[in-house]
């Protein structure tokens, strides 16, 4: 039997990054998005408890597919084995990930 892969991806979501680990990424129909499909979850019957893949479970509770904005992706990486989902804040002052603006247009110009 073939290993299935396993993506990490990495990308922020108001103001925060989120890191998800899905078995399919690829590139969507829907032009300039992301799709992922099969995020990956520790065991529902482990004792220790992260309450932020908790809050991710709940988040993404019941969803087939999730299609990210191509402009929020931060990385995707292909890893051996799946970790733990997790939420961090994007403002981080000893960060060294510079994010591009979210605003498809550039302050200062008519929107009309």
């Amino acid at each position: 039997m073939a290993k299935k892969r396993v993506y990490r991806i990495k990308f922020i979501s108001q103001g925060k990054i989120y890191e998800l680990f899905a078995r399919e990424v690829g590139q969507s129909a829907m032009y300039g998005f992301v799709e992922l499909g099969e995020i990956i979850f520790g065991e529902k019957s482990a004792v220790v408890v992260d309450p932020s893949e908790e809050h991710l479970k709940t988040e993404f509770a019941g969803v087939k597919r999730t299609y990210i904005p191509l402009h929020a992706v931060l990385r995707i990486d292909e890893v051996d084995k799946e970790g733990v989902n997790k939420i961090t804040e994007a403002s981080d002052a000893d960060s060294n990930v510079t994010f591009f603006p979210s605003s498809l247009y550039p302050p200062g110009k008519d929107t009309k």
